[in-house]
């Protein structure tokens, strides 16, 4: 990409597509395009193609998507399918009407089999089961997955699909239902340091093992791959490096200031015992992220603590 190429970044609101425009400026990279959902459906066929044809983006983000919390996804599925379906199907199909230089598709972990060999590889995709929670949403990021290679195949196309850890960072989402688990803890050990209580109860053992990467490093990672990555084949992004639960909340207590106790509820499930992805590809390539994760989650509470006294004045 020249410094000047015309950048289109679909999902620059979200956590993922924000950093992204973050990272190509910081890199120099000024005539970036974005809309925001109320400017352009990305489901609607002709907005997104009349988008294309006026806007001419010689390369393209797609980290578009309706996202949702395990409860969203398994109440509703056919939403999750149909929209994520139309946006890569129009913005796909789009870009290689209007000849579109390179796209890059960003997938989602639950792309690959609910019981699948650790670290994950980007071989195993297909080769089990998907999450029935989330299958809706799964079977439309694979989908995307297959249509990037689909096109390269059938007309030469540079359309490559990347795979991130489970990411955290600045923009992350808060929800008290949909969140994920650092922004989820961060809350958490937030009000219960205000509320001056004596412990914060976790669900589970806190024994699963997680891994996480800080969303800049993930968006340098979509930089450095759409310059100088051209295989069809899907890329793993993740750190390689995995922590307890326990271990994590320990990191976050300490991060948030919060001084009581940490109580975990063995009787609530702890979910999938490990999951990690195997990153050796992307390493080869020459890229390794940078952000340690107790500095990541220190930078991911500063932006909760400025949010939170942005939207009601002094701290609650």
């Amino acid at each position: 990409m020249e410094k000047n190429s015309r950048i289109y970044v679909a999902g620059h609101t979200g956590m993922v597509g924000s950093a992204i425009v973050r990272c190509l400026r910081q890199n120099g990279f000024e005539n970036i395009i974005t809309r925001t959902h109320q400017e352009l459906d990305l489901t609607n066929q002709a907005e997104c193609e009349k988008f294309f044809r006026e806007e001419k983006p010689e390369y393209v983000f797609l980290a578009a998507a309706k996202v949702g919390g395990i409860h969203a996804n398994d109440t509703y599925p056919a939403d999750f399918i149909m929209e994520n379906m139309l946006i890569e199907c129009n913005v796909i199909r789009s870009a290689f009407k209007n000849n579109v230089k390179k796209l890059m598709f960003l997938g989602s972990s639950c792309i690959y089999p609910k019981h699948c060999p650790q670290p994950i590889k980007e071989e195993y995709l297909l080769t089990g089961p998907l999450e029935p929670t989330n299958e809706a949403y799964a079977l439309a990021k694979i989908s995307g997955i297959k249509m990037c290679q689909s096109y390269n195949k059938q007309y030469g196309t540079r359309y490559i699909s990347v795979m991130p850890a489970n990411l955290y960072g600045i923009n992350d989402r808060f929800d008290p239902y949909n969140s994920h688990v650092i922004p989820s803890m961060i809350v958490k050990f937030h009000k219960a340091k205000i509320e001056n209580r004596p412990f914060v109860e976790l669900w589970g053992t806190g024994k699963p093992l997680r891994e996480f990467l800080y969303v800049d490093d993930m968006a340098e990672a979509c930089l450095y791959l759409m310059q100088n990555y051209e295989s069809s084949e899907l890329i793993n992004i993740g750190s390689g490096k995995e922590i307890s639960i326990r271990e994590l909340a320990e990191i976050i207590r300490e991060v948030v200031g919060f001084q009581g106790e940490i109580i975990f509820d063995a009787t609530k499930p702890d979910g999938t015992p490990r999951r990690v992805l195997d990153n050796s590809k992307i390493l080869e390539t020459g890229w390794k992220p940078k952000t340690d994760l107790k500095e990541g989650i220190r930078r991911e509470y500063e932006y909760y603590v400025n949010m939170q006294k942005q939207l009601s004045g002094p701290e609650k």
